[in-house]
């Protein structure tokens, strides 16, 4: 790595705080931000976390849902073990990974998936929104009416159609930027909370306009 961005990485608050308190991750905070503003989970909820290497929001997550609920983290890459957390190795959108995820529906769908970096920001960006609209796909597939769906994305003209489509779905949607998100990064975290299958197949439900996608 860069010796600057080492540097940097060892001055960064959020990443001494991880490595203190055992955690593998530093976006562990995002989450744990996300739950405390918008109350994602509860004791004994079922959780699907997409994206989840290296673990740092499954780790939150179980945590958080506690002894009773179920964490599965899903990942082309392999996962440590973690305690509580069951691991699926796939890729979203692959036809078969539905088969690996069980038959009970999710309360909760996370996805932290970030595109591969080109350094071309419209390409970035668009490639990042692709990612939303493939866990949308499979939250409408396996989460419970009323369940809540958060997903990171690179900010841009793509995500008022994005914020759009997820208002047709869910009771209400809120846009932020958890404090520990890099200032410089254009990161920002979708939350949908108030699942409505009936939204998802184009019947009837309550109309909201992007307006009400508000910035917290």
């Amino acid at each position: 790595m860069p010796r600057r961005f080492l540097s940097e990485r060892r001055r960064d608050p959020y990443y001494r705080a991880a490595q203190r308190e055992g955690l593998r991750s530093r976006a562990a905070f995002k989450l744990m931000y996300l739950d405390d503003r918008f109350r994602l989970f509860r004791p004994g909820a079922r959780v699907l976390d997409l994206g989840a290497a290296p673990g740092g929001w499954s780790m939150v997550a179980r945590d958080r849902v506690g002894p009773r609920g179920e964490v599965v983290a899903v990942d082309p890459r392999p996962i440590e073990p973690i305690d509580g957390v069951r691991s699926v190795r796939g890729k979203v959108g692959d036809p078969g990974l539905l088969r690996g995820l069980g038959d009970a529906p999710f309360d909760v769908v996370l996805s932290d998936m970030s595109p591969r970096i080109s350094g071309a920001y419209a390409t970035d960006h668009a490639r990042s929104v692709s990612l939303v609209h493939d866990a949308l796909a499979l939250a409408r597939r396996t989460l419970r009416p009323g369940g809540s769906f958060t997903a990171k994305v690179f900010d841009g003209d793509l995500v008022d159609d994005l914020l759009r489509e997820l208002t047709r779905t869910f009771a209400a949607v809120r846009r932020t930027k958890p404090p520990a998100s890099r200032e410089p990064s254009s990161e920002i975290y979708l939350v949908a909370l108030g699942y409505r299958p009936e939204g998802a197949s184009g019947g009837p439900g309550r109309k909201t306009s992007p307006g009400s996608a508000s910035d917290i």
